[in-house]
């Protein structure tokens, strides 16, 4: 890793380097805070848990081959040199800050209330038909998993999708201090993390704190049909490119046509130009996710042969609007993660599947003090567009009593087992089913019991879009 001696690294965070001095000149090879995935070369974190010490593993580490380990405690008889530190989790942005620094790779920048792990996947998909890209990986979007993301960064990366998630103000300018975006995207500002943010303004300033460590001739992405983003007049002394579907924009998608849950066909105007695709992931709000990933190609000099492929190629991931059969049922798992605007738009995506439609819900959390009224609007939204609705949590009975009263068939489990005893009675074949919940549910485990619940083939879904 260029630059990244022992030497430099004690330097960037203010460590104190413990051990041989001829090794200080050495580089390492990469950064792991997980001990078994430790290669030859690599520095370790180890961070402290509240059930794991990191700092247990240390020997293990040097016996795998590792160059050096960070460290809050003093060592005695080390196998190898350490990096004393005041935190681990601080050194490690430090690092990945001055690590940054040494990067030419393209960084981009995408945060949001809802929509931005589709939107890097449908970014990352189309910058892949010609540039060699990084992009964040699982749950990697905070204060650990960002750095370590710049930390995978290598001198084949030409450019880098780097989601950024907050739940509190300060947080961004610490995301953007050590990734230094040289593009800006964000999906939208909705309610979510209110516990902390307070209001739809304080998510705002919290996600524009992005701009205050992006690059000095930042290109700004915004969806325009957000009220709150359509209010930035400009970033750096930079006027935004702004995409909507409401409203007239730079670019916008003039002409869509569902196509159930296999996807909608869209024609998106980039400036003076044209483009006809098809998002093979369903739902309205993918529209946006695709105008954003056309700015960002545009932006790149691709053309619009090369990023309709990319679109056309998108791919979804387990828990994110991941769609398949098994069983007979078709399953929309979006069980990652939820706030209110998710569930509106998984709902809106369930509604145009074919057949019995069953939304299993359960709770949000970090609403703060409207989570009651905002766990309401949901079974409102459910209301007309789901056959039967499952709620589970109990957070969720607030759901469950609202869409009761709309005269929504509905049933309510105050646990997650509850339901999962007698999950077959509920479901059978034919139905569509969208599971959806914040991850703190783990609802995840309801995918896998409709996955075992006979000895059927799991198909995933495949939808050919090359002739749309």
């Amino acid at each position: 890793m260029k630059n990244m001696t022992l030497e430099n690294i004690a330097k960037a965070c203010n460590g104190i380097y413990v051990g041989d001095e001829d090794l200080k000149s050495k580089e390492i090879t990469g950064v792991e805070k997980d001990s078994r995935l430790i290669e030859d070369g690599y520095l370790y974190l180890p961070f402290v848990g509240a059930r794991v010490d990191g700092h247990d593993f240390i020997p293990q580490v040097f016996d795998k081959g590792a160059l050096c380990t960070l460290s809050e405690k003093n060592l005695d008889n080390p196998k190898g040199p350490y990096i004393k530190v005041e935190s681990v989790a601080t050194a490690l942005k430090d690092i990945a800050e001055f690590y940054r620094k040494q990067l030419s790779c393209k960084i981009i920048g995408i945060t949001g209330s809802v929509g931005k792990t589709s939107t890097k996947e449908i970014i990352a998909s189309v910058l892949e038909e010609k540039f060699k890209v990084l992009k964040t990986e699982g749950n990697y979007n905070n204060e650990i998993g960002e750095p370590l993301t710049i930390l995978k960064i290598r001198d084949e990366h030409e450019v880098a999708v780097i989601e950024m998630g907050i739940s509190d103000f300060e947080e961004m300018h610490r995301l953007a201090k050590v990734s230094r975006p040289d593009v800006c995207v964000i999906t939208n500002i909705g309610t979510c993390h209110l516990e902390n943010l307070g209001d739809r303004d304080g998510v705002f300033k919290a996600k524009t704190e992005m701009f205050d460590y992006a690059s000095k001739d930042c290109f700004v992405v915004l969806n325009g049909d957000d009220d709150k983003l359509s209010n930035v007049k400009e970033v750096n002394g930079h006027a935004p490119v702004f995409f909507g579907i409401d409203t007239d924009r730079d670019v916008m998608a003039i002409k869509y046509e569902s196509l159930g849950i296999r996807g909608t066909k869209v024609k998106i105007k980039y400036f003076d130009k044209e483009l006809n695709t098809v998002i093979p992931i369903p739902g309205y709000h993918m529209i946006y996710n695709a105008m954003a990933a056309v700015c960002i190609g545009s932006h790149f000099g691709m053309t619009l042969d090369e990023i309709d492929s990319g679109i056309r190629n998108l791919k979804a991931i387990g828990g994110r609007n991941n769609i398949f059969t098994t069983n007979g049922i078709t399953v929309i798992d979006d069980c990652y993660n939820a706030n209110p605007m998710s569930m509106k738009a998984s709902i809106n995506v369930l509604s145009q599947a074919n057949g019995r439609k069953v939304a299993i819900l359960g709770d949000m959390f970090e609403l703060g003090e409207n989570s009651k009224e905002l766990h309401k609007e949901v079974g409102q939204a459910a209301v007309g567009k789901v056959d039967i609705l499952v709620c589970i949590g109990n957070l969720s009975k607030d759901i469950a009593e609202a869409a009761i009263e709309g005269g929504c068939n509905t049933l309510y489990f105050p646990n997650k087992a509850d339901f999962e005893e007698n999950l077959s009675a509920y479901i059978k074949e034919g139905d569509t089913v969208l599971i959806k919940a914040s991850n703190g549910m783990k609802f995840k485990t309801i995918v896998e019991k409709l996955l075992d619940q006979k000895k059927i083939e799991h198909k995933s879904y495949s939808y050919d879009n090359s002739q749309a």
